[in-house]
């Protein structure tokens, strides 16, 4: 009787310690993005001019640096701040519309993952937090730990702090990375089953050992 109770405290005791798998090694995140990102491949550019509806849209940015716009085609957008690219849309459009009207936008395109409602694939601007990136997914699952979101680029973690308030654009995340929601432990989900079997241990290990 005695060791069976020793091994049921060791049964606890392992669960204790459980934790969820981790992505491989992680690896030191880059210095923090400026607020006025350049656009890099796999970016996308959110064009909305007024009144035009047809030419309007999201263009992504292929490996190369270029992304294809209506009417005036192919067009190098890489390394190129907003108000710049802003300035040659306005005058190629402007030789085929008055006085065009022109609002950017660029987006990382990220894969949110883990634990959340909807898993996919979204654009997201750099002006957003990492909560409005969630809000895209669903939000949290109850199991999730919201408050410890992780970075995993090319199957690496990678080594960043970040809070439901931290800005897409003072983040390490560029497209292709994902964002993923870890789940809480089986402990930390199971408190209350955790706690009985403490209780029921403690109560046997004394009764054993009056």
């Amino acid at each position: 009787m005695r060791r069976g109770s020793v091994r049921l405290l060791g049964v606890v005791a392992l669960l204790a310690a459980a934790a969820p798998l981790r992505a491989q090694e992680a690896r030191s995140a880059p210095p923090a993005t400026p607020a006025e990102a350049r656009l890099r491949p796999g970016d996308v550019v959110a064009l909305k001019i007024w009144r035009e509806a047809d030419l309007s849209g999201e263009f992504d940015v292929d490996a190369h640096g270029v992304a294809v716009f209506p009417k005036i085609g192919p067009m190098p957008v890489t390394d190129l701040p907003p108000d710049t690219l802003r300035a040659r849309l306005l005058e190629a459009y402007g030789r085929y519309l008055r006085n065009p009207s022109i609002e950017i936008t660029f987006l990382r395109r990220v894969t949110i993952l883990g634990a959340v409602r909807k898993p996919g694939l979204y654009p997201v601007s750099p002006t957003m937090t990492i909560a409005d990136a969630l809000a895209l997914a669903g939000g949290a699952t109850p199991e999730g730990k919201a408050d410890r979101i992780e970075v995993v680029r090319d199957g690496a973690r990678i080594k960043t702090k970040l809070s439901q308030r931290t800005r897409i654009a003072d983040s390490p995340i560029v497209s292709g990375d994902q964002i993923f929601v870890p789940e809480r432990s089986w402990v930390s989900r199971n408190t209350p089953i955790v706690a009985t079997i403490i209780s029921a241990a403690t109560t046997l290990f004394i009764a054993l050992y009056r």
